[in-house]
């Protein structure tokens, strides 16, 4: 069987960030700041990198589930769920998956399977008044992507219905 090439996208306040698996290696990954100025500022950029990266299956949140994500960044991941489905990829929407406690916790365990991203790692646990970190958007994408692949063939077989 051959190995599918998964990208996950995930849009957080002000940013985008991807993360390219194929099969389950870890091998291109980034953060953007100016792709979410507009939503088609966003789907153009998001086009370009299904284009450039060529992946078999798309993963992003779904847009219609409740989480702390703010209206506009909603009306973005829907946006992107919309672009998903006019692409010749398996496209996958999911909740966001909660294996840990806080961001540090998820940022470390992830880093410890991907040493690579270990320059976008947190250097200590946030407190409740510091902003959220730029790297934050890469490893939810990062868990996004994981959750797909490593989660069964269920996880596929729902996407496709």
């Amino acid at each position: 069987m051959a190995r599918l090439k998964t990208l996950a996208i995930s849009i957080a306040s002000g940013r985008v960030g991807y993360a390219l698996f194929d099969g389950n290696e870890l091998i291109d990954w980034g953060i953007a700041s100016r792709a979410t100025k507009t939503s088609t500022v966003l789907v153009g950029f998001v086009q370009e990198l299904i284009n450039q990266l060529k992946p078999d299956v798309f993963v992003s949140l779904k847009p219609d589930t409740e989480s702390r994500k703010g209206t506009r960044t909603r009306k973005l991941i829907q946006a992107v769920a919309d672009l998903a489905e006019h692409n010749y990829v398996l496209n996958v929407t999911v909740e966001r998956p909660r294996p840990y406690a806080n961001g540090f916790e998820e940022a470390s365990a992830i880093t410890k399977r991907y040493p690579e991203l270990l320059g976008y790692k947190p250097p200590r646990r946030r407190r409740l008044f510091d902003p959220e970190l730029r790297g934050t958007v890469l490893f939810e994408a990062v868990l996004l992507a994981e959750h797909v692949i490593f989660g069964g063939p269920e996880t596929l077989a729902a996407a496709l219905g």
